[in-house]
């Protein structure tokens, strides 16, 4: 063996090619870092096989590890690969995390057929879909670029595969807390825990490992529709062990039990008559509802929203979240109720009526509305007086006080009687003048006289004989002279002028007996 021969062997004595080795950087140039690596020879690392980081904090003289691929490259280089000694130290540590049952830290850097892929220290491992997360998360692109702690649940060294779990240590760490949580369970104690779901009937919260249930009814001592109006998922909150089942592990939760119940003290705290500010939280056909505060609500029933008018629809007048004030009447701590009143705040009307209108007192009023019993006639409180139809005239036969009144007309009555307790005024219009049947008509109609008049109507007793306007008089069937087969309807038609005698007058009655036999011979 020549000199030269015996030079290249000595230089490369030590090394071998598919080893790691530790080097000394020699020089650092514009592609790459010459580093020495022992036995007279020099290495070369491109500059690509460095990171970012590396490159940055990388000086003559620092030792690092390097990977040697060919023993003498075109240029009599010793070939290096810095990526390739990370890749077998971190398949070294993977293989002994595997071996010892450790975790390894590794970031999620894409996604594949089935899962994930996360790199662990420049090696890709395969992060199945069901071992992402205790629940299957619905978006994993938010999971890119993230590092977590994975166990390693399976290691191919001949294909290099590496399949890796983060819910198995999830797993682990939740039934250690788990058990620590199980320790500290205890009725009436108040624990912090995570919203972790949400249902129309109550949320569920992570106590640490257990989940307990706090349900919707324990959640305010006010009315909630759903259990998204006071949480979310994510939400940490305080919240009180109202039971637990140390069998089954279950365990009831309580949120409003911080605090005391507002019906404790409501017959102190809102005492009958006093005046409160509330907001409407339900508005129904019979009443609305209204929160004097958190848990305690009252009802002002339609019939206590005003004094005159009782046909109300509250949501015409009411929406929800108005602010309204109202007397305390009743309060029920053991029923919860608690009734309220709007138009005790105002005076009654029925106590001014009582005290400004006496029988027989003249009034004027407007005709409002008609029934087929009578009139209402508006009066200056907002009441409505009645006018019925009996007491329209003295001597007519009012069939509507339409035929007699018009609607909007002002109009002059006479009080008949005020019922303040009933609610109920009645008033006449008659009466404002003398009943022409205690004189007038008695006056005109006497015993013997003869009188003439026209059928008004027929009935199967006898004939109305209408002898002036309002004033009738009877032909009774018998004091008229006919054959056994006739009928008076067919022998007197309605509109038919006959003449008769008085022989009967009843003013009590307001009765008038007439006959037609006195008129024959």
């Amino acid at each position: 063996m020549d000199d030269l021969e015996k030079f290249y062997a000595d230089s490369f004595k030590g090394l071998r090619a598919g080893a790691i080795t530790k080097g000394k950087v020699l020089q650092i140039k514009p592609d790459g870092v010459i580093v020495d690596v022992g036995s007279k020879s020099e290495g070369f690392v491109p500059l690509s096989e460095l990171g970012e980081n590396e490159l940055d904090t990388l000086n003559p003289g620092d030792e690092v590890e390097v990977f040697i691929e060919r023993l003498s490259d075109q240029n009599g280089f010793v070939k290096l690969s810095r990526q390739k000694a990370r890749g077998v130290r971190t398949w070294d540590m993977i293989e002994e995390a595997f071996k010892k049952n450790e975790p390894v830290d590794g970031r999620i850097t894409g996604k594949v057929k089935g899962g994930m892929t996360v790199n662990i220290g420049g090696v890709n491992a395969f992060l199945p879909g069901s071992q992402i997360d205790l629940k299957a998360p619905r978006n994993t692109d938010s999971l890119i670029g993230q590092t977590h702690t994975f166990k390693v649940l399976n290691l191919n060294n001949k294909g290099a595969n590496v399949i890796v779990s983060r819910r198995v240590l999830l797993e682990e760490e939740r039934n250690k807390l788990r058990e620590q949580t199980l320790t500290r369970l205890k009725e009436g104690i108040i624990m912090e825990g995570v919203v972790k779901n949400l249902t129309d009937y109550g949320a569920f919260i992570d106590l640490g490992g257990i989940d307990g249930l706090l349900h919707i009814s324990d959640m305010s001592w006010g009315r909630i529709s759903h259990p998204g109006e006071l949480f979310s998922i994510g939400d940490t909150v305080e919240v009180i062990i109202l039971t637990f089942d140390t069998v089954n592990e279950k365990v009831t939760l309580g949120y409003k039990q911080k605090k005391p119940d507002p019906w404790a003290s409501v017959e102190e705290k809102y005492p009958a008559g006093r005046k409160v500010l509330g907001k409407v939280i339900t508005i129904t056909d019979y009443g609305i509802f209204i929160e004097l505060e958190e848990g305690v609500e009252g009802l002002i029933h339609v019939s206590e929203i005003d004094w005159l008018e009782k046909s109300i629809k509250p949501s015409k007048y009411f929406s929800i979240g108005d602010k309204v004030e109202a007397a305390i009447l009743k309060v029920s701590k053991n029923d919860k109720r608690i009734s309220l009143s709007i138009r005790q705040l105002k005076p009654n009307p029925w106590e001014v009526v009582k005290d400004k209108y006496t029988a027989g007192q003249k009034i004027r009023g407007k005709v409002k509305s008609f029934a087929e019993f009578g009139a209402f006639i508006s009066m200056d409180e907002g009441i409505d007086a009645l006018l019925h139809i009996s007491d329209i005239s003295w001597v007519k036969r009012v069939k509507h006080p339409s035929d007699i009144l018009k609607k909007g007309e002002e109009i002059e009555v006479v009080v008949l009687n005020v019922e303040p307790e009933k609610e109920r005024i009645s008033v006449g219009l008659k009466q404002l003048t003398t009943d022409p049947w205690i004189n007038e008509i008695p006056a005109r109609y006497n015993l013997g006289d003869t009188v003439k008049g026209k059928v008004a109507s027929t009935a199967d007793f006898g004939l109305f004989i209408e002898l002036e306007d309002g004033v009738e008089g009877l032909i009774h069937v018998s004091e008229i002279e006919k054959k056994p087969d006739e009928k008076i309807e067919e022998l007197f038609k309605p509109g038919t002028e006959v003449t008769a005698r008085i022989i009967n007058v009843i003013p009590a009655d307001r009765k008038i007996d007439l006959s037609m036999k006195t008129m024959i011979g």
